[in-house]
């Protein structure tokens, strides 16, 4: 049976529907993930990310990335050996959603901060190869 996880919620986030969480009724004009919190990290060239569930001391979880044009895309991570794989492809709100595997634990903000730097190279790439596809 896989782990419960909280999720890290935007207290600052609005809700179309006042007794609902932002994630669950979003404002029209609000992207994709919104309601969730975005890492209190610096952007990595115009790249953000934001935490569905924790990164800090979980092996495993859901995020999401948001380019420097403030499109988004979905990520869920673990740690260990994998492959960047798809696992839903890109659609209007979204530009896909992405299986990534950090290579060490998410044990510090530090740990984080090099496993970030080093699942971004394919984000990028990926990114790219959408956008260029779309013309």
């Amino acid at each position: 049976m896989s782990k419960s996880r909280d999720l890290i919620l935007d207290p600052s986030a609005s809700s179309a529907v006042d007794e609902l969480p932002a994630f669950l009724a979003r404002p029209d004009d609000a992207p994709v993930y919104h309601g969730f919190a975005l890492l209190d990290l610096p952007a990595i060239d115009g790249w953000r990310f934001g935490e569905i569930t924790a990164f800090l001391g979980n092996e495993a979880g859901d995020a999401f990335v948001i380019a420097p044009d403030g499109s988004r895309a979905g990520l869920a991570w673990e740690v260990g050996p994998g492959t960047f794989e798809v696992i839903s492809e890109p659609e209007p709100m979204r530009w896909g959603v992405y299986a990534i595997w950090f290579p060490e634990p998410n044990d510090s903000i530090e740990a984080l901060q090099r496993n970030l730097l080093a699942v971004l190279p394919s984000l990028v790439a990926t990114y790219q190869r959408i956008r260029s596809a779309e013309g």
